[in-house]
Formats: C-alpha cells, sequence, structure tokens
C-alpha cells in the first residue's frame, strides 16, 4: 500500500538517475490540444520553455545525472543545446507506444543506476525539492509514485524493471496513476506517494503556468 509523503531523511542517492522524456518541440507535433489556445508555434514555444525550465532547474541542483530521453531522434538543436549547456546525456527513445518507450528506457537507465526516475516536461512545479523527495522515498520503497491532478502522473521511480507497469495503459486518460497503482499492488511492490501536481496539457491548465513561463496566446 502506498504512504503519505515524507520530507527527505538523508542525502540523495547518487546512484539514482533521472530520466527524462521529451520530444522535438517542432510546430504541429508538440502540445497538440494547446494548438486551440496557443496556435502550433505558441504551442511549440512552450514545450521548448517547460523542457529548459525543467532541465536548467535540476541541472543546477545536481542531484542526480540527467538523461534526457527525445523523439524523433537527437537532431533538433535545442537538444544539442542541452547537452553542451547542463551536461545531459542524450539517448532516442525506443518502441511502438509511449509505454514500450518507458519500459525501454527504465531497463536500459537500471543497467547503469540502482535507481531511476521517469518524468516528463509537462510540470513545471516539478521542482528539486521534489525530486529529492523521490530519491529519498527510494531508499525505502521499490517504487515512488507522483501523481498528476488530472489522474496521470509527472513521476515514477523505480529500482527494477517491469514492463508489466507500462503495458496497455490509456496514456493521456485520466487512469493512468490508478492503473499504475493496481499494477504496483500487483507485483507486489511497496511504494510510496508524493503530493499530486498540475501538469499543463489542456487550455485550462494555462492558469497553472508560473508567470515566467506564461505564454503569448495567438
Amino acid at each position: 500500500m502506498p504512504r503519505a509523503e515524507s520530507a527527505p531523511q538523508s542525502p540523495p542517492s547518487r546512484r539514482a538517475r533521472t530520466l527524462i522524456f521529451a520530444r522535438a518541440p517542432i510546430a504541429g507535433q508538440v502540445k497538440t490540444r494547446l494548438i486551440p489556445a496557443l496556435g502550433a508555434a505558441g504551442a511549440a514555444a512552450l514545450h521548448l520553455r517547460l523542457l529548459a525550465h525543467l532541465v536548467d532547474s535540476l541541472s543546477a541542483a545536481k542531484l542526480t545525472p540527467l538523461e534526457l530521453w527525445v523523439t524523433p531522434d537527437t537532431s533538433h538543436p535545442c537538444f544539442a543545446s542541452l547537452a553542451e549547456n547542463d551536461g545531459v546525456s542524450l539517448h532516442i527513445q525506443r518502441g511502438a507506444d509511449l509505454g514500450e518507450r518507458l519500459a525501454a528506457a527504465a531497463a536500459s537507465g537500471l543497467t547503469r543506476a540502482d535507481a531511476v526516475i521517469l518524468i516528463g516536461t509537462d510540470c513545471p512545479q516539478l521542482s528539486p525539492r521534489y525530486l529529492s523527495r523521490a530519491i529519498d522515498q527510494l531508499d525505502q520503497h521499490d517504487a515512488v509514485l507522483g501523481p498528476a491532478m488530472d489522474g496521470g502522473y509527472v513521476l515514477l521511480g523505480l529500482k527494477r524493471p517491469a514492463s508489466h507497469l507500462f503495458a496497455e495503459i490509456p496514456w493521456g486518460g485520466d487512469r493512468v496513476a490508478e492503473l499504475t497503482r493496481q499494477r504496483l499492488g500487483d507485483l507486489g511492490w511497496s511504494w510510496a506517494e508524493l503530493t499530486a501536481l498540475p501538469d499543463i496539457d489542456r487550455p485550462e491548465d494555462l492558469r497553472h503556468l508560473p508567470r515566467d513561463l506564461s505564454p503569448i496566446h495567438r
């Protein structure tokens, strides 16, 4: 059963790695649910700002090595810039759907670390302190879940691979976190849960953006 979030009790494990999932910020291919409010170019620009904000803040905190798992490839200039300026390593997502890509990245990361923390770029409130709490919980549990307010999740930390956690999940729906909890229970794993945070996926979510990341509406 999940346990309530607690403040970090020990320094973060240097054997953890943070795996950030991101798409190339190409107009019309990212943040498509925001296009009615921002336009294709505006949605892509916001995606890029969210990505840069997340990588910059986590890189400065130096809690774990950062791996940027990207699609469709590593050729976009923003990825090279983040690798050069923030020290992230670049990896290409592999798999037929998001579940397969997450499972493959987790399995790969766990060959280099004792734990991996999977995150996306949609949550500007995912701070270094939030990541530190997740790392600390992995010292005591098999997994840690950071739920999103819309029913998904903003963070999933694991100490061992399990494709069952990612198979046949209705990504983008409101049952992702619920089903993930069920799968963790199926595996007999212990897990902790952090505070639920908002994702920026739909026009109504834009109210959760910090002022310095607020987009210009078309």
